[in-house]
């Protein structure tokens, strides 16, 4: 990959977008990673490529990669954790107890010794590094 296309796709990746012209920009630079794209005879999986508007005041700016707009989610998952709309943890707290949950249970129907000595490091090892993940 080259050079003005790493830094483009880092842009792409997070960037606060206050006015009309930056959106404007936004889109113009959309339009170039698809016709580089073109030219190298590559595709992008378009069903991957999600718009998440933070803030309270952003304008819902709808975005395009080739001819098809590109969808807008409520929460998306960034270096494995999930950001919302809101920058809220709560989504991402409630997966891990579920995980963390999962894995108790699993250990729960699956091991006979329910005695202190075998569960505790059982839960220290398994089901804690969820929770504080």
């Amino acid at each position: 990959m080259n050079a003005p296309l790493a830094s483009l796709l880092m842009v792409l990746d997070w960037k606060v977008l206050l006015t009309l012209k930056e959106q404007k920009a936004l889109q113009r630079d959309l339009g170039r990673l698809e016709h580089w794209a073109i030219i190298s005879g590559m595709t992008f999986n378009k069903n991957k490529c999600i718009i998440l508007h933070l803030g309270w005041s952003d304008a819902r700016y709808k975005y395009k990669l080739g001819e098809e707009w590109l969808e807008s989610s409520p929460a998306e998952s960034h270096l494995g954790l999930l950001v919302d709309t809101r920058l809220m943890m709560t989504q991402q707290c409630a997966l891990a107890a579920e995980r963390a949950n999962c894995i108790r249970g699993c250990i729960k129907h699956s091991i006979t010794n329910q005695s202190k000595e075998v569960i505790i490091p059982l839960y220290l090892a398994l089901v804690r590094p969820h929770l504080e993940y």
